[in-house]
């Protein structure tokens, strides 16, 4: 197992070879970010401790939030500047809160798989049980509702949604108790959860078919007065997501993964094999993918009635000229 003082001689080494040249420090822009503690943003963790945002003259202020709740009013209130999670945060700020929010990048898939307690044999040993979610009527919450409701259970009939928080909360409510007997867990939850003798009843992707999870979104207002200050931030987050899928930054992605998530090296290690699959983990660049985003907006339609059960036109939602223009800074 790698020591914390290894994971630490390995990320000042990685932030000594990454800091910008001459960049001093009353010359950065200090961008406010918001995220979860989940393997999906081991790139943004990665560059923040390289120095990759320095070299494009900003310094990344990181917060992690504990639930999906406290990111989407932060962000509505001005507390925070971007947002990198599940881009439905992003649909339901919009439809339900009124927050005139804009997505500017893709992510991953969010590597989701639907696990239960070590009891539960079958999709109909779920009956009058409750499944933890973080927000129950956003984004992995509705990948769970939809699962289930594919295997002929449906909610307050057959089972009842228990609002905990984000993945790390979900998976010590799983593990600790049978009052949750299932939740959806990403890595490197996932692979702590096998560890504990948690079961999966499959990945959402098999189940489901594509998704588009994470991705950074902002505040519209705040993104036309910023548009420089953001394509320079996406630019560097492009940067981070190359440096963590290169095999070279194996070990720094497997050190960052231990040290800002406090795991251990199997699990670490496992993590990093899940972030570099290809159409599971990581996607090139931060890319979006429509289709994925299509399926989002049919979920929310059919899962939550919204819409009148007819999604709308992805545009509504998207600004992906901020991208466009980011990877131009990269040529």
């Amino acid at each position: 197992m790698m020591s914390i003082a290894r994971i630490a001689a390995v990320l000042l080494a990685l932030a000594s070879h990454l800091a910008a040249p001459g960049a001093r420090a009353e010359e950065l822009t200090t961008l406010r970010v918001i995220t979860f503690p989940s393997a999906s943003y081991a790139p943004l963790f990665l560059g923040v401790a390289g120095h990759v945002f320095e070299k494009r003259g900003i310094r990344v202020d990181l917060t992690l939030t504990p639930d999906s709740k406290t990111l989407r009013e932060g962000l509505a209130r001005g507390d925070y500047d971007i947002a990198d999670t599940a881009v439905d945060n992003a649909i339901a700020m919009v439809e339900d809160a009124h927050a005139d929010v804009v997505i500017v990048t893709g992510g991953d898939t969010g590597m989701n798989e639907f696990f239960v307690r070590p009891e539960i044999a079958s999709f109909d040993d779920l009956r009058g049980k409750a499944i933890s979610v973080d927000a129950p009527n956003t984004a992995y919450a509705l990948l769970a509702k939809k699962i289930l409701k594919d295997r002929g259970l449906l909610l307050d009939r057959d089972y009842r949604l228990k609002p905990i928080g984000g993945t790390q909360q979900r998976f010590a409510a799983l593990v600790a108790s049978s009052e949750s007997a299932a939740t959806m867990l990403g890595p490197p939850f996932s692979f702590a959860a096998r560890e504990k003798g948690m079961k999966s009843f499959g990945r959402a992707s098999e189940l489901l078919g594509p998704y588009q999870a994470g991705g950074n979104f902002v505040m519209r207002s705040w993104a036309s007065g910023h548009g420089d200050l953001l394509e320079r931030y996406i630019a560097a987050y492009v940067e981070c997501v190359r440096m963590a899928r290169d095999p070279a930054n194996r070990e720094q992605v497997v050190g960052v993964i231990q040290s800002r998530l406090k795991q251990d090296r199997k699990a670490a290690e496992q993590t990093y094999a899940a972030l570099m699959e290809p159409g599971f983990g990581l996607a090139p660049d931060a890319r979006f993918d429509m289709e994925g985003f299509k399926a989002v907006l049919a979920l929310r339609a059919e899962i939550e009635g919204q819409w009148g059960g007819k999604p709308p036109a992805p545009d509504k939602y998207l600004d992906l000229g901020h991208y466009e223009r980011a990877m131009k800074l990269l040529r």
